[in-house]
């Protein structure tokens, strides 16, 4: 009886890995069908490349340069902020901070992942955008620089949380080796624990990334939604995701625009899993 419920259990969990890639096949399938109908009468060059976006204009323009540099800007802003501080925190957790300041502070990073990111977003509009715009005396603070601050806020708790895991996988003795050749505890960190987690905080870096790409709803409150090219960190800009949730509701169904709007989900999925399957192939590089 109990080899025969071990058996059905299996036999669910090897379900339900196959449900969920036979899903997002699915869900791939339908942006492709969608999103590649834009192609019968717009050029793949001048989507991609093009400078304008401009999709109820006569005749349409539509080219998501602008929205795709926007993306990479707030994206890179939110990577260096949020890399360093995230990393730095794991080996805080993991090496350094008392048992009980430790609790404390992974439940407090577990509580910062479950805030949504509507409400991340109203507290940068109310806090974030006033002071970015007082202290680099700017017309607006809705720019990319308030963005990048916001997601590195969002993304730090998914890079705290993996890294930290990865830090304290690493096999005690490594450290108790290191120790005991005369290392202090900074160089054993230094120079033996974070190269053998290295894996695993590349993981952690390449998913808290990939959170940053995903995010809609904050970006969209506090970029300045501006589809042109930025010349700097300190301009508007608007990303892909805030361009499909900003426009979806108000495109005519059949249209170039909609379809426009398919193919940007299109690039976003192909970007969003190429940071997945490398996050991936960093956690598992040396098994």
């Amino acid at each position: 009886m109990r080899k025969f419920k071990e058996f059905i259990i299996e036999k669910l969990v090897l379900l339900c890995g196959f449900a969920s890639i036979i899903f997002v096949g699915l869900i791939f399938l339908f942006l492709l069908r969608e999103g590649l109908a834009l192609f019968k009468t717009a050029g793949p060059f001048n989507f991609l490349f093009g400078k304008n976006w401009y999709p109820i204009s006569e005749p349409a323009q539509l080219g998501i340069l602008p929205l795709i540099l926007g993306s990479l800007l707030v994206t890179v802003g939110a990577a260096v902020i949020s890399i360093p501080i995230g990393v730095g925190c794991a080996i805080y957790i993991a090496e350094i901070a008392p048992i009980k300041i430790k609790e404390m502070l992974k439940a407090g990073i577990e509580l910062l992942a479950a805030i949504p990111s509507v409400v991340l977003g109203f507290i940068g509009m109310v806090t974030l955008v006033p002071l970015v715009k007082n202290i680099f005396h700017l017309p607006t603070g809705l720019t990319a620089l308030s963005g990048s601050i916001m997601l590195a806020f969002m993304a730090m708790p998914t890079i705290v949380s993996v890294a930290e895991d990865a830090l304290y996988s690493v096999p005690k003795n490594y450290k108790e080796g290191a120790f005991a050749l005369g290392a202090t505890h900074w160089q054993t960190i230094w120079r033996v624990e974070l190269p053998a987690a290295s894996s695993g905080i590349l993981a952690a870096i390449m998913l808290g990334i990939g959170r940053v790409i995903g995010e809609t709803m904050a970006v969209m409150m506090i970029t300045g939604n501006a589809a042109v090219i930025p010349h700097s960190i300190l301009a508007p800009v608007r990303t892909l995701t805030a361009t499909i949730a900003a426009e979806m509701g108000e495109a005519v169904v059949g249209s170039e625009h909609y379809f426009a709007l398919f193919a940007i989900g299109i690039a976003l999925f192909v970007i969003s899993f190429a940071i997945n399957v490398t996050a991936d192939l960093f956690l598992h590089r040396d098994e």
